[in-house]
């Protein structure tokens, strides 16, 4: 299993694995943590990821047993880290081809309705509705990662290669840093398109910053990240909220909500606390991920799950992996997603997921 996390521009490499860690049956998820915190007190690192479904282990109402097809936990024990040159192999040879969405737009219409009909019921106040791209792609993973990353560049890449699975990471969204005793979490909701030209672009990120429906989606799950961190420490603030960052295709809009907590607090602790990302579900945010269970039609997989590292000293950083690519069984997916709130709209949405598929298809979809 190699994994490489380029946070911030800070490149590791694990490598050679002395062990795995990985479970695919809910059940199994608490031995999984029993493992890491073994691991870790041996004085070891683990990178690599857990799944969206992970978190179905930690909220009893969400609890069902049964095997996954995908691994809920996938960590690598790991004696240490490299700092190495870039990952290397040959330029990219072959392009993407759009196959197919795994609904129509039809039914997203439909369950957008739906949506819509929970939060008017006061069930929820928003949901974080996501679809699926089928693609293919003939060449080298590592290729398509370099020349993705190149395109467009993220704060939060990462690359994971095993024997089962590639996974590409071009994400833009932190899901959780941990140093010693304090912890940042930097939710993110609000997609605006880049303008035309330098006025445009200066203009429209303002646009962003200022929207109403994007700032209350935004304070919303900023919100939700402030209740959770306040179950694993204190001094809960969000000392940032509502910044900006422009991407190639478009520009995003994130808060950050911080708190502290012990330095020697077990692993276990902190996923039962935020994993997933409220980003990612909407809010309440246990009622939003049975309702998504309800309406989605698969599984997310490796997609608004996490994928990071833990140190010995019981550090850790982890993104949130939104436009990520997914190699499995010889085929090619990537999921997109978006808040829904009660005054979205359907085509406002659904074009929405398509500008957030650009950095990927550019061509092959059309608007």
């Amino acid at each position: 299993m190699f994994v490489q996390i380029e946070f911030d521009k800070k490149p590791l490499i694990f490598d050679d694995p002395v062990d795995i860690i990985s479970c695919n049956d809910i059940g199994d998820v608490p031995l999984a943590f029993e493992r890491i915190e073994n691991a870790l007190a041996q004085g070891r690192y683990l990178a690599g990821f857990l799944s969206y479904e992970a978190g179905y282990a930690f909220e009893e109402k969400l609890v069902k047993k049964r095997r996954f097809d995908f691994p809920l936990v996938h960590l690598g024990v790991y004696e240490r880290p490299v700092r190495p040159p870039r990952i290397s192999g040959p330029e990219s040879s072959g392009s993407v081809r759009l196959d197919s969405l795994n609904v129509s737009r039809e039914k997203y219409f439909e369950n957008i309705s739906l949506i819509r009909s929970h939060i008017a019921a006061g069930d929820v106040y928003q949901i974080t509705y996501c679809i699926k791209f089928r693609f293919g792609f003939e060449g080298d993973p590592r290729a398509l990662y370099r020349k993705l990353k190149k395109e467009q560049p993220v704060p939060y890449p990462a690359y994971i290669e095993s024997d089962d699975f590639n996974i590409l990471s071009l994400s833009p969204e932190m899901f959780i840093r941990k140093r010693g005793g304090k912890i940042v979490t930097k939710p993110m909701k609000g997609t605006w398109w880049r303008g035309k030209s330098l006025w445009e672009d200066m203009w429209v990120k303002r646009k962003l910053h200022m929207c109403p429906k994007n700032r209350a989606e935004n304070v919303m799950i900023a919100d939700l990240l402030r209740n959770d961190l306040g179950r694993v420490g204190g001094s809960v603030r969000a000392p940032k909220l509502f910044e900006v960052a422009r991407y190639r295709t478009l520009c995003q809009m994130t808060s950050t909500v911080t708190c502290r907590a012990r330095p020697d607090i077990p692993v276990q602790d902190i996923f039962r606390a935020i994993h997933p990302s409220g980003s990612v579900t909407g809010a309440p945010k246990i009622r939003a991920m049975e309702i998504i269970r309800d309406i989605e039609t698969e599984e997310r997989r490796i997609y608004t799950g996490a994928i990071g590292y833990i140190t010995p000293d019981r550090d850790m950083y982890f993104n949130v992996p939104i436009r990520t690519l997914l190699r499995r069984k010889g085929s090619w997916e990537m999921g997109v997603g978006g808040g829904i709130v009660w005054d979205s709209t359907p085509e406002g949405e659904f074009n929405e997921g398509m500008l957030k598929s650009k950095f990927l298809f550019d061509s092959a979809i059309k608007q």
